[in-house]
């Protein structure tokens, strides 16, 4: 095993032939942060045969990410694991990438049997240890993103000046798109706003009084409509953000298919939300998003790109990456934000409505 901080891209051509195995099972913004990884792969050896390892619920979102030769969904069993893992085997990989850095997916790398398997060094539970090269991460504080990247940097490719996310807006995806939101009243040719309230850990989530404020501070200066984004779990929390406020907006929570989110969210005007999957969507496809940070780091995991505007309270236990808040008063860092400093950061990229570069 070794590790490595670069290496020249010659001994690395002949990979234009490669069968490739990226192993990046999961989360949702950890998938989107990925698809600049194979853009960049893809340019530089359009040859190659690239497989990405997705869990099952996620493969539909990797199906809309240009330069995928195939898909292999996965269950998260141990047994699934393994067995996925024999079957990998079987495809001759001449290289693995895990990106996810843990137990399993680098117990997958192994499995799969790619002679070549990079990894990161600092991979958590022992995860290093089936690679043959570690790749050092010298700052921790890094964008995610970039962290990815540097993983093809020590393989040799050339990365871009701009990182490309490249997305599959297909013509059935905006159809259904469309259906919806017909069905809803509104249409996605005219300016609109996306709003999601919810977030994967309680600790990221914006308070709904916060949230119902700013409703009722757009539907007063005419700005909207505000359309309320997420999965249909997440209708619980519209329910109660219905009830805070008498200011109309459309709920499609539940209605709009994951593999759909792309095309939905590639027409908004910007987007207002908590640090979660569908942030790094909108803002890969140059969505303008004003996003709400508590416990996590906006420099590790914030929206990429310019032209975001990132609000959090200045507490200094933030960002404590903690799902379980202990500081008091509770959750300072996010009530901190006022409803009026979100407002004041959407306006302009109402009127603005430029894409972010």
């Amino acid at each position: 095993m070794s590790s490595v901080t670069s290496l020249d891209a010659a001994p690395f051509s002949l990979w234009d032939s490669a069968r490739i195995l990226l192993i990046k099972p999961s989360s949702l913004g950890d998938i989107v942060h990925t698809f600049p990884v194979v853009s960049a792969i893809k340019a530089q050896w359009p040859g190659v045969h690239l497989t990405w390892v997705v869990k099952r619920q996620w493969a539909e979102l990797v199906e809309r990410a240009e330069g995928i030769d195939r898909i292999w969904p996965i269950d998260m069993t141990v047994s699934s694991w393994v067995r996925e893992g024999l079957a990998l085997r079987a495809e001759r990989f001449d290289l693995a990438l895990d990106l996810q850095g843990l137990f399993r997916s680098g117990v997958l790398a192994w499995l799969s049997g790619a002679p070549t398997r990079f990894g990161f060094a600092n991979g958590r539970e022992g995860s290093p240890w089936f690679y043959t090269t570690r790749v050092p991460v010298t700052h921790l504080n890094v964008h995610a993103v970039d962290r990815y990247l540097s993983l093809l940097s020590a393989l040799g490719v050339r990365l871009p000046e701009k990182p490309q996310f490249r997305f599959k807006l297909l013509e059935e995806d905006i159809a259904t798109v469309r259906t919806v939101c017909h069905r809803q009243g509104f249409a996605i040719d005219r300016p609109w706003i996306a709003m999601n309230i919810g977030a994967r850990w309680p600790t990221k989530r914006w308070p709904l009084t916060a949230f119902a404020a700013v409703l009722d501070q757009l539907y007063a200066s005419q700005l909207g409509p505000v359309v309320v984004i997420g999965s249909s779990e997440e209708r619980f929390y519209t329910n109660q953000l219905r009830a805070l406020t008498a200011s109309s907006f459309i709920d499609l929570c539940g209605e709009i298919p994951l593999g759909c989110l792309p095309a939905l969210l590639s027409t908004a005007s910007a987007m207002v939300t908590n640090d979660s999957g569908p942030m790094h969507i909108a803002s890969a496809l140059g969505v303008s998003v004003v996003a709400l940070f508590g416990p996590t780091s906006a420099i590790r995991t914030g929206p990429y790109g310019d032209g975001h505007q990132i609000l959090s309270g200045p507490v200094p236990c933030s960002p404590c990456f903690s799902r379980v808040c202990r500081h008091i008063p509770e959750l300072e860092c996010l009530h901190l934000i006022t409803p009026t400093q979100v407002v004041d950061a959407i306006h302009p990229r109402l009127t603005a409505h430029a894409p972010c570069q």
